[in-house]
């Protein structure tokens, strides 16, 4: 008997976690510390809560199908400033809006890759990205990283094979947090050109990435399209996870490709989404710019404590954006200690086996934190706790 397309991978990883949760009693004194998504849960500022409820009210258009591709003005404006952030030029026929960022993946995935394709994703990877490429009968090759986090454009070059179609790539890292520098992400993108093949670069966390300029020069290079997919998300910028809104950069010949994969599978972007999108780029840079220095700061606040484990075994493996990344000094597997540290500490994180192979020991041995939702106060007590733990 043939499985479905949706046996052929595993479940939702941040669903299996918080059914650890299931039976256990938290209390006052020490409430349940959740650090297994990344994800805002506070609602958006007021003021762009205002404009979706007067869009809402007064656009009549926002309740119907707009385009496949997203709304021209929403295109327009992400051509626009990133054109300007990146030093490029990205017209708006480039730019195409999708439903959240996982929506872009999975489109870019449609246009590039057949059943029995490959495509190359470092570990630790973003489990969704995998479980995608599993339901649609494409292989992924795993690209091992060092101690650093750090993808090499060699050993990748050595993995590709005539049914190799892209290499993808994550920056700021999710699950590692780690930031790939500038020249890392040009061997890659020459790699990807030399070798004809694509690079994607999902870049959700862009706006949280400790650096001030631009994180890579691609946009530069006239030619960009031929082999270049950018992913980016409106869901962590301006805390509209539940509107669904990401976006796709990519060649105009590829998004007509993509076109028909969106518009068969939602028809059009969540339009009161858009409107959103549209407003906090136009509004709320400078709020924005207080986001990201509280981010960095609870990535600060990491590094500070680190020092009170590090003395018990622990290691800092990767820290940046929404995460940390950490190696733990037990004797056990890392999914095995995720469900301890829920009954014993009350703190649920994920294990290292959600982003990695089956195969691959490494992955009992890591544990991600997210840390978006914990503040700094909130993070020393998150380090109490992992300093006090024991099995």
């Amino acid at each position: 008997m043939t499985l479905p397309r949706t046996a052929t991978t595993f479940a939702p990883p941040v669903m299996e976690a918080r059914r650890w949760l299931d039976g256990v009693t938290f209390s006052d004194a020490q409430p349940l510390i959740n650090v297994s998504q990344a994800a805002p849960v506070d609602p958006p500022p007021q003021a762009l809560r205002q404009h979706i409820a007067d869009v809402a009210m007064t656009v009549a258009d926002a309740h119907l199908y707009g385009p496949v591709l997203g709304l021209p003005e929403l295109r327009a404006e992400v051509a626009t400033q990133f054109s300007a952030a990146y030093g490029g030029s990205i017209a708006d026929s480039e730019v195409a809006i999708t439903s959240g960022c996982n929506q872009a993946f999975s489109a870019a995935m449609m246009t590039l890759a057949a059943e029995g394709d490959e495509i190359i994703l470092p570990t630790p990877w973003y489990f969704n990205h995998k479980m995608w490429l599993d339901m649609q009968g494409v292989r992924t090759v795993p690209l091992a990283t060092g101690a650093d986090l750090l993808p090499d454009p060699d050993v990748a070059e050595a993995l590709i094979t005539e049914r190799t179609r892209a290499i993808v790539l994550v920056t700021p890292n999710n699950p590692g947090g780690v930031e790939y520098p500038a020249a890392l992400v040009a061997a890659f993108a020459d790699l990807a050109a030399r070798r004809n093949l694509q690079l994607v670069i999902d870049e959700t966390y862009r706006d949280f990435d400790l650096r001030p300029g631009a994180p890579h020069a691609l946009f530069e290079n006239p030619d960009w399209g031929d082999h270049l997919i950018q992913l980016y998300s409106f869901s962590k910028a301006y805390r509209l996870t539940g509107h669904r809104v990401g976006a796709m950069i990519a060649s105009e010949s590829r998004l007509a490709e993509a076109e028909k994969f969106l518009d068969t599978v939602t028809i059009c972007p969540n339009q009161l989404g858009q409107h959103a999108a549209l407003w906090g780029m136009q509004n709320l840079a400078q709020w924005l710019a207080g986001e990201r220095a509280e981010i960095l700061d609870r990535r600060a606040a990491i590094s500070d404590h680190m020092p009170r484990i590090a003395n018990k075994g622990w290691a800092l493996m990767g820290v940046g954006a929404y995460f940390a990344y950490l190696r733990h000094p037990f004797d056990m597997a890392s999914d095995d200690l995720a469900r301890a540290l829920v009954q014993k500490a009350h703190v649920l994180t994920l294990p290292g086996t959600m982003f990695m192979p089956q195969n691959d020991p490494a992955g009992r041995q890591q544990m991600r934190i997210a840390f978006a939702n914990v503040d700094r106060a909130g993070i020393k007590t998150l380090f109490d706790r992992l300093a006090a733990f024991e099995i």
